[in-house]
């Protein structure tokens, strides 16, 4: 290396490290300046003390006479009150000029570090050795003067910034040394990684300054894929092994912000590193899938771990959910199976979460509404994932029809259950569409027998939808629930009759069998809204009763008139006419019984008040 070459050398690292010492100078002073600059003490006001009062003389005695001449006695005159002195007003918050310095300092000397430890390799300038030992010289002297300046006045912010640079360069260096010219082995630099982040987190305990902790982690979030030339495997194990490290630390901490910070370091490279494999890029899916994995585990780890300690439960349930990402957008990357898996064990845990919620400490109300979510949110994407519609639509509208009826008390359960059943009830349209129902076209076996089983399904999931949700004021989820119970009721018997009698009569068949249905199914809510004890219990029976009986009179003879022909229209017309007048005369015998026990009720009350 030539002369000119290190001389280049020598004052880039004489600037920074003078702009390095001219901002902690700058900091000091502004604090040293907050420490002197006040608001004046009040001026305590002047005591008052009345005249003495006149000697007290003999009863009948006149009071003693002034000498002539002499002046008469005058009293003490009372101090004038002082003004109030108007306090000078004050920045509320009148450190942010020397944190903002600070803070640029950190940036500043960071960039600095990598430019010396990958620009000057790549230039060839100075050896490694030297490079890699100039690092941890000024690590070790930033985190010294820190220690150093923390004991003087006003010295907490620039203790704070100094500390925090000397440790993350501590950082880059051991990276450095892994990625870069490969002295150590990976699992050593690993534990020396972790090391040197927990190390820095205790000294942030020790201070009791979480802006410490999160001027050690933003930098390294930023910075570290410089040194490893973008987000690797090796990076995602080292910012794996930082997030862990701090973990241990934070306990007992309430520090939210640190642990957004400690979670977003494993995270954000996780999720850049899935998107660059769906891009193209060769990195192992299994190990990316791996990665996924640990970032969740540690994110709900963390959690339940800080949780106990952290006033906003809110804010931590939301940071593991952000932690568990990786996991949900996995399929992107990695094989649907072992996204199906990373998912499905997400959603089992969280839901044993919730499940254990009582005995767990902090994981009560907006945690296991927001863990709640997520599970379903979980569970969706591994049946997805795993399974394709003939297999999907059934699973969804099953696992729907259980949440409904299993939080049926809980108001994140119920639109977990709405949400599942609607995307199974779209997969379930998707395979038996309107126009399949009137052209009667003959669908493959496996499909067939998909969507008779979901045709069950549905109807059972609107059936626990309109349960689950009864004594509330959502009618549309009771016309909802009423829609799809038809659709379903229409589907299943078509569907089934051109899978046993073919597409001719087979389908004629399915749809006089889909009138009787609807027909009866009038007939059961009209029983139902008998059977109530309240009036107002039996308005919806009543009104879906009438309007089911006729969308059934409609499809009679709009649609079953003109397509049914021979045995299929007589039975249909035969059948239905002989539901109505059971209808018809069952209602108003119903009627006229009820009106009798009302009368009498009536007749025995009158004797009784009379006498």
């Amino acid at each position: 290396m030539t002369d000119s070459q290190q001389a280049v050398l020598a004052r880039l690292a004489q600037e920074f490290a003078a702009m390095s010492a001219q901002m902690a100078r700058i900091s000091a002073t502004f604090a040293e300046l907050d420490t002197v600059v006040g608001p004046a003490p009040p001026v305590a006001a002047m005591p008052y003390w009345p005249p003495p009062p006149p000697p007290m003389t003999p009863m009948g005695a006149p009071p003693p006479m002034t000498p002539m001449g002499a002046p008469p006695p005058m009293a003490r005159p009372a101090p004038m009150p002082s003004a109030p002195r108007v306090p000078t007003p004050r920045d509320p918050d009148r450190n942010w000029i020397g944190k903002a310095l600070a803070v640029a300092g950190v940036g500043v000397t960071l960039v600095g570090v990598v430019l010396l430890l990958v620009l000057a390799a790549q230039a060839g300038l100075l050896r490694p050795e030297l490079r890699v030992a100039a690092g941890a010289g000024l690590a070790a002297g930033l985190i010294g003067i820190a220690v150093r300046l923390r004991t003087r006045p006003g010295g907490q912010i620039g203790a704070i910034a100094l500390s925090a640079t000397g440790i993350a360069a501590a950082y880059l260096d051991v990276l450095a040394v892994t990625t870069i010219y490969h002295w150590v082995a990976a699992p050593v630099a690993l534990v020396l990684g972790a090391l040197v982040g927990g190390g820095g987190v205790t000294l942030a305990r020790r201070w009791d300054s979480e802006q410490l902790a999160v001027l050690v982690l933003v930098p390294l979030v930023v910075l570290a894929p410089v040194i490893t030339d973008g987000v690797t495997l090796v990076l995602i194990g080292f910012m794996t092994a930082l997030s862990a490290a701090t973990l241990l630390v934070q306990i007992g901490r309430d520090w939210l912000w640190m642990h957004a910070v400690r979670t977003a370091a494993v995270t954000v490279p996780v999720l850049i590193a899935l998107l660059a494999a769906h891009l193209g890029s060769r990195e192992d899916p299994w190990l990316l899938g791996g990665a996924a994995g640990v970032a969740a585990l540690l994110a709900i780890a963390g959690t339940l771990v800080l949780l106990p300690s952290a006033r906003s439960a809110a804010g931590m349930a939301l940071v593991s959910v952000a932690g568990v990402a990786p996991v949900l957008a996995a399929g992107i990357a990695v094989d649907r199976w072992l996204a199906a898996l990373l998912a499905a064990t997400l959603a089992v845990t969280l839901l044993a979460l919730v499940l254990l919620a009582d005995r767990l400490p902090g994981v009560t109300g907006v945690v296991a509404q927001v863990w709640s979510a997520a599970a379903a949110a979980a569970a969706l994407l591994a049946i997805t994932a795993a399974f394709r519609g003939e297999v999907a639509a059934p699973l969804l509208l099953a696992l729907a029809a259980v949440v409904a009826v299993a939080g049926r008390r809980d108001v994140v359960g119920r639109w977990a259950a709405l949400c599942l059943g609607l995307v199974g009830a779209g997969i379930f349209l998707g395979q038996a569409p309107p126009e399949l129902l009137v052209d009667g076209a003959r669908l493959p076996v496996g499909t067939a027998v998909s969507t008779l089983v979901a045709s069950v399904l549905l109807m059972a999931w609107a059936g626990a939808m309109a349960w689950s949700w009864s004594g509330r004021q959502t009618r549309w989820v009771w016309a909802g629930a009423g829609l799809a119970t038809v659709y379903a009721l229409t589907a299943f018997p078509v569907v089934a009759g051109v899978l046993i009698g073919g597409p001719a009569d087979g389908f004629l068949a399915g749809h006089m069998a889909a009138t009787i249905c609807w027909i009866g199914l009038a007939a059961g809510l009209f029983a139902t809204a008998l059977r109530a004890a309240r009036p107002d219990q039996r308005t919806g029976p009543i009104l879906g009763g009438l309007a089911l009986t006729a969308a059934a009179m409609a499809k009679l003879f709009l649609f079953d008139l003109a397509t049914l022909d021979g045995i299929f229209r007589v039975v249909v017309f035969i059948v239905v006419g002989l539901i109505l007048l059971a209808m018809g005369t069952g209602y108003a015998r119903s009627l006229a019984a009820r009106g009798e026990a009302a009368d009498s009720q009536s007749g025995q009350e009158i004797p009784a008040g009379g006498c």
